[in-house]
Parts: structure tokens; C-alpha cells; sequence
């Protein structure tokens, strides 16, 4: 069984992107990169929400692809053929993951926000949850997690204090 990992940058007070999806406040750093280097060697691929994979297309950067990785963007919205890496999915996500974790293959890597955070922890579909808290109060924004049916107990498998400031969680949802 693959194992799926929701990872996601936020604020110390909570919030993944300012109230206009910006992430402009995100620091980078080599720890961060080499972090996330590691990660992307074990996942073979992305799902994505749509108010999170939007804000990364209209970036100036160029959209991030990895040899081997395969995104799929839950959307009703947005066209075929915006980015050629990547396959929109229209269907209900909790089935799509359900689905792709039962198969053979790498990690599966959930990079969206609280609403797509929230469907697959109450699906109990996510096996862990990485945080880089960021030393920034937000005030204001769109929050990391949603309110939940119940409440979902973590075991701290990892924690490092970066050089920026930051402080990198993983955690494996107990079950």
C-alpha cells in the first residue's frame, strides 16, 4: 500500500496562503530544498487542489516537474492542456486516492489546502502530515485546516529547527 503524505508550508498562526492565495511570505533556504529533495525521491505522484495548483501555474516560475511524478489537479473548472505534466480529474478525489493507494508505486504527495487536507484526513486516506512552519504571523489568510468531524490523532516522527527560522514537522496519523 502506497503511503500519502499531505505536506504544506504555513504560518506560525496557522494560515497557508494570504486571503489572495499569494505565498509570497514562503522563505526559501537549502535545508528547506534539501528537505524537500528527499521527499521527492519517494513519491511518484501529485495531487493537487485547484486554489492551490492555480497560484503555482500563474507563478513566474517555471511550473515545478520531476521525472517520474504524475500530477493530477481536482478541478470542475479548469481546461485540459494548461500544463502538459499534468491530467485534470473532475471525479471525487477521496475515490481517486482510495484508488491510487491501493496500487503499486511510490508516495503519493497531497499538495493542496484545507479543504482537500480535510476530505482525505476524514476518508482516512493521509498516513502522515510534514508542516514548515514559517516564523511569520499572517493575521489573516486562508487557514491550514478546516474544521474536522472528529478529531485525528498525530505521533511526531520528526522535528528540526532550520537556520530561517523555521521548524520543519512530520508527523504519522495514528489510526
Amino acid at each position: 500500500m502506497r503511503k500519502v503524505t499531505f505536506r504544506v508550508a504555513n504560518s506560525l498562526d496557522g494560515f497557508i496562503a494570504r486571503k489572495d492565495g499569494t505565498f509570497d511570505w514562503i522563505l526559501g533556504g537549502q535545508e528547506a530544498t534539501s528537505i524537500m529533495a528527499e521527499f521527492w525521491k519517494t513519491i511518484d505522484t501529485i495531487v493537487w487542489g485547484r486554489k492551490t495548483y492555480e497560484p503555482v501555474l500563474k507563478s513566474k516560475e517555471p511550473f515545478p516537474t520531476y521525472p517520474g511524478v504524475k500530477n493530477y489537479v481536482f478541478s470542475q473548472t479548469l481546461e485540459e492542456g494548461q500544463n502538459k505534466s499534468t491530467e485534470i480529474i473532475r471525479g471525487d478525489v477521496v475515490e481517486f486516492v482510495r484508488r491510487f493507494k491501493n496500487q503499486k508505486g511510490k508516495g503519493i504527495f497531497v499538495m493542496g489546502g484545507g479543504e482537500l487536507a480535510r476530505s482525505l484526513l476524514e476518508a482516512d486516506l493521509i498516513d502522515e502530515i510534514g508542516l514548515n512552519i514559517h516564523p511569520v504571523l499572517l493575521g489573516s489568510g486562508i487557514p491550514l485546516f478546516l474544521q474536522m468531524k472528529e478529531q485525528i490523532n498525530l505521533e511526531l516522527l520528526e522535528n528540526r529547527t532550520l537556520k530561517n527560522g523555521c521548524v520543519y514537522l512530520l508527523y504519522r496519523v495514528k489510526r
